[in-house]
Formats: C-alpha cells, structure tokens, sequence
C-alpha cells in the first residue's frame, strides 16, 4: 500500500475481525506518519501510525487488478453492451411483468418470452418512428435536494 504521501506500508498482518473473517491489517512507519503534514488525513490517532484494515490480501490486490482493468476501453466497450443488456431486461421488467410467468410448463413460458421479446422489439420501432427521446436517468430525492 502507498499512503497519499507516497510511503509504502511496512506490514501486513492477518486480523481476525469476526470469527469467519480475517481482515488484512496494514500499517505503516512512525518515522514518515509523525511529521507528515497531512496526517490529520489520513489518521485519528494521537501517536500511532496510519493502520487500514482491508479484507484478506488476496482479495484486495484482486479488487484494485479489476478496478485497473476497469478504466481500459476495452473494459468499457464491453461494459456498454452490458449495459444495452441490462437495460432492455429491465425494459421487460416494467412494461411486460417478466419476473413472473403467466403459464406453467416451459414450452409455454418459452413462448411468452417470444412474445415479450417482440412486444419490447415493438415498442422500440414505436418510439424510433415518433423520434420518442430516451428517458433521463433516474435522480434519487435526496440528489433532487441538491440546489442547481
């Protein structure tokens, strides 16, 4: 680990946060936390130096390897279709109930995913035609709360 100063951390030890999960403990050196000058940042303490508890090590560098890999364009141009995928089965959800299935059997619950398919396929010609513009993102209340 690399404080926001640039030092690295001089450990990492297991710690047995609940009795099914061991946290990593970092901890970095007294000699570069006690005159830093932005410790106040970075720690509480009064003496001793910075300490981060993160999930297990393993965890953690594979957290940060795909949170890397995430900002290549590759990752995005894949995440974007992702994104067209999840938004026409969410289109499903609201406008053709598709959570639940009207009809037993799996031929028959095929077939309403055939006509769902093309009711959605519908709707979008619809609104393609009537030149109908794409909903805005959803804001929460409490970011509606924030002034302009």
């Amino acid at each position: 680990m690399t404080c926001p100063q640039g030092h690295h951390s001089i450990g990492w030890r297991p710690h047995q946060h609940r009795p099914d999960y061991v946290q990593s403990l970092v901890t970095f050196d007294r000699q570069h936390c006690a005159p830093c000058p932005v410790r106040a940042k970075c720690t509480h303490a009064a003496n001793s130096p910075r300490k981060l508890a993160l999930g297990p090590r393993d965890e953690h560098e594979a957290i940060r390897r795909v949170r890397q890999l995430q900002e290549t364009p590759e990752w995005q141009q894949h995440y974007n279709r992702r994104a067209g995928i999840e938004g026409t089965i969410g289109q499903g959800l609201r406008h053709c109930g598709l959570r639940r299935t009207r009809y037993i059997g799996l031929e028959k619950t095929r077939f309403q995913h055939v006509l769902t398919a093309a009711a959605l396929n519908l709707v979008r010609t619809d609104a393609w035609l009537t030149e109908t513009p794409f909903a805005t993102t959803r804001a929460s209340r409490f970011t509606r709360l924030r002034p302009a």
